[in-house]
């Protein structure tokens, strides 16, 4: 197997076949400057090459992860000016969410404690968010004079509508894991005791899924949040040619036709 690599900022694991990416600054709440954002970009360069089928992000200690870094780092700190804000969003932090949004696998991430900023931004870029009770979502931005950044202007108004938005964006109101699951922001509310168990049964059963397809699903479903119908049929056609060519599309078919569990392998 390939030797995992170490990072400043973060903890990259792997184990059958589901890669964990930890979020490794608990003393400052998972604060996220932009060499964390580095890391976990060039963490999920690694990823195919481990032969990862899917993806759990989750923070150490108490927190997931409570914003940019104000304080700075190396890297130069997110805040600190608007020429220095937009190089930071521009150079570290959208390449690494864009990155993430373009895998192909599935990503579960795993809400333990606050996720503010561009914290909360990030708990949301996967398919699956599950939060503790205890977890919480802030768009802080406004209560510092700042704009909401980490792609929350695109995703809140999908996830919530627009009205809900506005009311963490322009209010900087704290949003609770449970309504966050009752407004169907996030995929589900559980225990804290409870969360790191969940997150890697569901990582778990995704890995052992038919991941071309789960991959093919994940980019025709988010690409086609900005097209017309008809582009979304034909991407669906296409998508269908990749998934039905497929060794475990043929043991899927052979599953239901020999009444037996399916065994996919990624391929």
């Amino acid at each position: 197997m390939t030797d995992l690599p170490a990072f400043d900022t973060i903890r990259l694991d792997f184990a059958d076949a589901v890669a964990t990416i930890t979020l490794n600054r608990p003393d400052r709440l998972n604060s996220m400057p932009p060499a964390m954002a580095d890391d976990i970009r060039a963490a999920l360069d690694h990823l195919p090459g481990l032969g990862a089928r899917a993806l759990l992000i989750t923070g150490a200690g108490r927190g997931f992860c409570s914003g940019a870094d104000l304080a700075g780092d190396r890297s130069g700190g997110a805040v600190g000016g608007g020429a220095r804000s937009r190089n930071a969003l521009r150079g570290h932090y959208n390449p690494m969410l864009l990155a993430l949004a373009n895998l192909d696998i599935p990503v579960v991430v795993a809400v333990n404690g606050p996720a503010a900023g561009v914290g909360c931004s990030f708990a949301l870029s996967g398919d699956f968010t599950i939060a503790g009770k205890s977890a919480y979502f802030l768009q802080a931005f406004v209560n510092i004079g700042l704009v909401p950044d980490g792609g929350s202007s695109w995703l809140l108004p999908r996830l919530v509508g627009v009205p809900r938005a506005l009311q963490m964006m322009m209010l900087g109101e704290k949003i609770g894991a449970e309504q966050a699951a009752d407004w169907g922001m996030i995929y589900k509310c559980v225990d804290d005791g409870e969360l790191m168990a969940e997150a890697r049964t569901l990582a778990a059963r995704l890995a052992n899924g038919p991941t071309i397809a789960l991959g093919t699903m994940r980019k025709v479903l988010r690409d086609g949040l900005s097209q017309d119908f008809a582009t979304t049929l034909d991407a669906e056609a296409k998508g269908q040619f990749i998934a039905g060519g497929t060794a475990d599309a043929m043991e899927g078919i052979m599953a239901f036709q020999q009444k037996r569990k399916t065994e996919f392998k990624g391929k």
